[in-house]
């Protein structure tokens, strides 16, 4: 018996001993990271231009600086202008649904040999929202945002965003609800679950008065992938069950990384009660 003993406090005392393993990782050619948007909102859009960097690299992104950068459809060109390193806007101006729009982007200095980049995505229409509404579920401990809008017939994809009094909750790619419309294509969203506050978190919690925005956008297949890709890289995975990383999809021309992305914005907005 106390051989049996000794052997089960040894297996535990081998079980919990841990080495430090130093991982040598190779190092790979850097790339231009380009993150840019434009909605049909009026106001101004921003381009983002970094540079990629080694895994245990712990600093911010490094900023690409002096581009030049502009915007244009079928009818006109918008030069953007470089408010902060890395950071180039435009005019307040809105998008206009059904035109494509390309970035185009020319480097002071080439990133793995290419100096000039673009970038093509298309304003699709959007539905109208008639009404959200709240709805807690005890069992989750979170406020669900509901829809209710009609769906037009044809083969759509939608991002979904939501605020708490004019601060924006879904404020990283990993936080949006990105989703086709295969369950519910032509139809009304009878009060579909669309977004959710979580009440474990501070920032998230609901109180009576709170003014709760929903931000409906209507995007390409192709930007719908790319979120889910992030999403995929980025979320929880199980060892024994996910399979192996993967590049991102990116529409950046020469290799570069990120999205350049047109879509327009529907917004609806309700009043948090007093009872749940």
């Amino acid at each position: 018996m106390k051989r049996i003993i000794y052997f089960i406090i040894a297996s535990i005392a081998a079980s919990s001993c841990t080495e430090r393993i130093d991982i040598k990782l190779d190092e790979t050619f850097t790339r231009l990271v380009v993150e840019g948007k434009i909605t049909d909102d009026s106001t101004e859009h921003t381009v983002t231009l970094t540079r990629t960097t080694s895994y245990f690299y712990n600093q911010p992104a490094p900023r690409v600086e002096g581009a030049q950068v502009s915007l244009s459809d079928e009818e006109n060109v918008f030069h953007l202008t470089e408010t902060k390193a890395g950071v180039y806007k435009t005019e307040k101006m809105a998008g206009i649904i059904g035109r494509t729009y390309t970035l185009n982007i020319e480097l002071a200095e080439e990133i793995n040999g290419h100096s000039s980049y673009t970038a093509t995505d298309k304003m699709m229409p959007v539905g109208v929202i008639d009404s959200i509404k709240l709805h807690y579920i005890d069992q989750w401990e979170v406020w669900e945002i509901r829809l209710f809008a009609q769906e037009p017939p044809t083969t759509d994809f939608y991002m979904f965003n939501w605020s708490k009094n004019g601060k924006l909750v879904t404020d990283t790619i990993d936080e949006v609800n990105v989703s086709d419309d295969k369950f519910f294509n032509g139809s009304y969203s009878n009060g579909i679950g669309v977004g959710w506050f979580q009440e474990e978190r501070e920032d998230e919690r609901l109180h009576p008065g709170d003014l709760v925005t929903l931000i409906m956008s209507t995007i390409t297949e192709k930007y719908a992938n790319f979120v889910w890709e992030i999403q995929d890289e980025t979320g929880y995975n199980s060892p024994l069950f996910s399979g192996p990383p993967a590049n991102v999809s990116s529409n950046i021309s020469n290799g570069a990384l990120g999205y350049f992305a047109a879509y327009p914005n529907r917004y609806a907005s309700t009043i948090v009660g007093s009872e749940k």
